[in-house]
């Protein structure tokens, strides 16, 4: 059973080399090409002072591209940074420092941003190689996506980047991956090769990737969920994946008739918004199987509310530890459950002391097992995890006589209103029951009598705050329905920090700003 990138894309690469790998819009590559493409450029990056062990930050869009050079450079134990496409300049900075980023390679333009010209200002300094600044004191060398690509290699290099990535182990780092918590800073958390590609194996049957899937994921790769959810599961499973650096609806819908994708793992929102556009242009979805986001799939295809796991993981687990086959119910009593653990990692279920409680009653989730994260940058073992080698989660939840888990928001964010407990968390997942709610996100405002629950909530026109609190108050106790409402009719407009998250305090604001109690309709941002 392959255990590092080396061994996963040789492997693939002998047992079906003229499959397809990657696809985007604009190019495609089989696994046969993949592998010897890699290959290629993991001897152009030894030759340019890459090696084992190099931290090498990637800052690029969805693409083959970003799969090629991601797979180049962990296949020789160089340890990837995926940095994400939405970092300001300082957040960027921070990131570097952090993870201690010895080589950035960079899109020279993504969405109106300028990286390297950013980088220049911030640094008020040129990109000359070796590069030497306190503000980044590990960084020597920025290259260009289209430099790194074109890096001469002679026999000499290929030799010696073949050697040493026959000599990568499973308990090499492969990837330091930023992350944080909605009020947190950013997190640098480091997997090997082993607890990745085990994580990820561990959860592909049951999220329905087989060798014959062809896998569209809009996730962007710098995240947990595009490069463990997207390129290691489709390189474990042998399947095919389709991407896109920017979905449009229009865009992704040709694309998924095009390459008759069979499996959808986007966003809910995103997956509204597509079912829409294609009810109104005709387009061809038949082609997707169940496991795909429900708006996609035919009515006769759609499990009832809650039926379904909701897969739950972390940066710190490699994606989903706990989930159920994403095309078939669950049992009826654990409806509204993220499923059972993944072989390989072990739930706790504690009280702020860290002792065990018993099944039922709501705690901190703890995970211990071969696909918890290995490291944390800047971290001690002691300050990560247990005496017993449990990784506090931060999430609360509980586990049912039969093993399901959960989810009960985070251990920061329960709210008291008017003393009585609530859960944002509880409260998005009811929202998300009603048929014209696309997305939401709740969280808490000061009143004058004490925290107010607020809600942003991305909906079908038309809809009103009214009609939604009347709703919301079939599913929740009075004191949980949101006393404070904003409607948005696209996802975007809600403000995320550079790793994607909820920012939360610039929600708060926006809710504070722009939120009503009184009767609306929804607006355009």
């Amino acid at each position: 059973m392959p255990d590092t990138v080396e061994a996963l894309l040789t492997a693939a690469a002998t047992a079906h080399p003229d499959r397809l790998a990657v696809i985007d819009p604009l190019e495609r590559r089989t696994y046969a090409e993949l592998d010897a493409d890699s290959r290629e450029l993991t001897a152009g990056l030894l030759a340019a002072g890459i090696g084992a062990g190099t931290r090498v930050g990637l800052l690029a869009a969805n693409n083959t591209e970003w799969v090629r050079t991601a797979l180049a450079l962990t296949r020789m134990g160089a340890v990837l940074v995926p940095l994400s496409t939405l970092l300001t300049p300082p957040e960027l900075l921070t990131q570097l420092r952090v993870a201690a980023v010895q080589v950035l390679i960079a899109a020279e333009e993504f969405r109106g941003h300028r990286y390297l010209d950013d980088l220049r200002t911030a640094l008020g300094a040129n990109l000359e190689v070796p590069l030497r600044h306190p503000a980044v004191p590990s960084l020597r060398t920025v290259l260009t996506i289209t430099e790194a690509a074109e890096l001469p290699a002679d026999a000499d290099d290929v030799a010696v980047a073949t050697a040493l990535a026959g000599a990568v182990t499973p308990a090499d780092p492969l990837t330091i991956l930023f992350t944080s918590g909605s009020r947190g800073a950013p997190k640098g958390v480091v997997h090997t090769h082993g607890s990745a590609l085990g994580a990820v194996r561990a959860g592909l049957a049951d999220r329905c990737i087989t060798a014959d899937t062809r896998l569209y994921l809009p996730m962007p790769f710098f995240w947990v969920g595009g490069l463990g959810g997207g390129i290691l599961s489709a390189l474990l499973a042998g399947a095919t994946l389709v991407t896109e650096e920017i979905p449009r609806p229009q865009h992704t819908l040709r694309l998924l008739e095009r390459e008759r994708v069979t499996l959808f793992r986007g966003w809910p929102d995103q997956a509204e918004t597509l079912a829409r556009e294609a009810a109104a242009c005709g387009a061809d979805l038949s082609s997707l199987r169940p496991g795909s986001l429900a708006a996609l799939l035919p009515p006769r295809l759609r499990a009832r509310p809650g039926a379904r796991a909701d897969l739950f993981g972390m940066t710190e687990s490699f994606g989903p530890y706990c989930g159920y086959p994403a095309d078939t119910d669950m049992p009826e009593s654990a409806w509204g459950s993220c499923g059972r653990p993944f072989a390989g990692t072990e739930i706790r279920i504690a009280d702020p002391e860290g002792e065990s409680l018993p099944a039922g009653e709501i705690g901190e989730i703890l995970i211990r097992g071969a696909h918890v994260l290995r490291d944390m940058c800047g971290r001690t073992r002691e300050e990560l995890f247990t005496a017993d080698g449990f990784y506090r989660t931060g999430d609360l939840g509980r586990l049912d006589d039969d093993g399901f888990l959960f989810h009960h928001g985070r251990t920061d964010d329960m709210v008291k209103v008017s003393g009585a407990t609530v859960y944002p968390s509880e409260v998005e997942r009811a929202l998300r029951l009603l048929p014209e709610v696309g997305g939401v996100h709740v969280t808490d405002l000061p009143g004058d009598t004490g925290p107010r629950i607020a809600a942003a909530v991305v909906c079908a026109a038309g809809t009103t705050a009214e009609s939604l609190r009347t709703a919301a108050r079939g599913l929740l106790s009075a004191f949980k329905v949101p006393a404070v409402w904003l409607l948005l009719d696209t996802d975007e407009a809600v403000p995320r920090g550079g790793t994607g998250k909820v920012d939360l305090p610039a929600l708060r604001a926006l809710l504070a700003d722009r939120g009503t109690t009184a009767t609306t309709t929804r607006t355009t941002p």
